[in-house]
């Protein structure tokens, strides 16, 4: 099905949003500093987005493919031949085209066993191409420069649908020195080739006489299952309603192919504006923060000071004093410096249904690091004034 044409238009409605969405964007800006790398994306209200980018309709759907193939034409930086797999399946490659080699009589190492994965897009045709990613399952240490050999790619219902095969690109790089130093950018065992599979097969499907369609929310919502039925029964003319938060149900008066391709791409044009959870998400690994727009704090004071502790251990060597006895040795003495420093903070307190440029600015002022901002917004769902769902990944 084409994708039809994003509209232009907009209501007024939507550009009010848009400047007074820039105009706080604007003011949190000031208020975050690079120090801080305090990320607050969604402090601004959530402007309108378009159905086709928060939901689809039942039956477009994608269905991924998988497939087990051999790499060839790596600079000695292939499989080693402890990697059994690896061997027979060259072995069963080179039965194929006639030579019958045994795989303990193989020792090659410009070759590896990889998994070849793609997504294969709904109401895709026969001939069409596909990209697909390749990702060694051996100990090869680089796929760069590597070729992949003609790999068929199966769905879960066990049939291929794609053929796979071409030079892989590799967004990386490695190299060794013959004294142990190593040098490396980004994965150099995982590539992509970029229309490297073409379509064999359709997936086959269902054929309907259905007076309706539904739509599906990606992420089922009450708030915005209401919206989207108001939205859509302002283009359909009434009769839409929603079966659960996340299933719209759309009454269809002509079921023709050329009508419902017509209804689906207007209400895929209809915006809305989809309820946001007010949501907390933490990454300790990096020390990112990202909190929705919708968060709210309670009456809260918040302090927070820095304690580190630095211990220094250092070896002196005691010489023998003028005039000892023969036979006297120099000593060596253990001396341990340990530091102390513990920067208090001074106390910030936040009114009640404090907003987060409010709970930023706050922070800002205390000057902390992004460390730090986890352990103020973990502190704050323990005390019980934050108004969000804490998420730690």
């Amino acid at each position: 099905m084409r994708r039809p044409l994003p509209s232009a238009a907009r209501c007024s409605s939507g550009r009010h949003n848009q400047v007074r969405s820039g105009r706080r964007a604007g003011r949190l800006a000031l208020l975050l500093t690079p120090s801080l790398l305090l990320t607050l994306f969604a402090t601004m209200p959530a402007s309108a987005a378009r159905i086709r980018d928060v939901a689809r309709f039942q039956g477009m759907r994608d269905n991924q493919l998988v497939g087990y193939g051999l790499v060839v034409g790596l600079d000695g930086t292939g499989d080693k031949k402890s990697t059994g797999f690896t061997m027979r399946s060259m072995s069963n490659l080179l039965e194929s085209v006639g030579l019958t080699i045994r795989p303990e009589e193989m020792a090659v190492k410009n070759v590896a066993a990889v998994m070849v994965t793609a997504t294969l897009p709904p109401y895709a045709r026969p001939g069409s191409k596909l990209d697909v990613n390749i990702a060694s399952i051996g100990d090869a240490t680089s796929l760069r420069g590597g070729v992949l050999i003609q790999t068929s790619l199966e769905a879960a219902d066990g049939r291929v649908y794609a053929v796979a095969q071409g030079p892989i690109a590799v967004g990386g790089y490695s190299a060794d020195s013959p004294g142990g130093t190593r040098v490396s950018q980004n994965q150099v065992t995982v590539g992509r080739i970029s229309g490297g599979a073409i379509i064999e097969r359709e997936v086959p499907r269902v054929e309907t006489e259905s007076r309706s369609v539904d739509l599906i929310l990606e992420r089922p919502d009450f708030t915005t299952a209401s919206r989207v039925v108001l939205a859509v029964n302002q283009v359909v003319g009434g009769g839409a309603f929603a079966l659960d938060p996340g299933t719209i149900r759309i009454p269809v008066a002509d079921t023709t192919i050329t009508a419902m391709i017509d209804l689906m791409a207007r209400v895929g044009e209809v915006e809305v504006d989809p309820g946001s959870p007010s949501r907390v998400v933490i990454n300790e690994r990096t020390g990112t923060v990202v909190a929705g727009g919708s968060v709210r704090v309670h009456p809260v004071a918040i302090s927070h000071g820095n304690l580190s502790i630095r211990i220094q251990n250092q070896t002196d060597v005691v010489a023998a004093p003028p005039f000892s006895p023969p036979g006297t040795q120099s000593t060596t003495v253990q001396n341990s410096d340990i530091r102390i420093s513990d920067s208090g903070g001074a106390f910030i307190t936040l009114p009640g249904t404090s907003t987060i440029e409010q709970l930023a600015a706050a922070l800002n002022a205390l000057g902390v690091s992004p460390r730090d901002v986890i352990a103020i917004f973990q502190a704050l769902d323990e005390a019980g004034a934050l108004d969000a769902d804490l998420v730690v990944i």
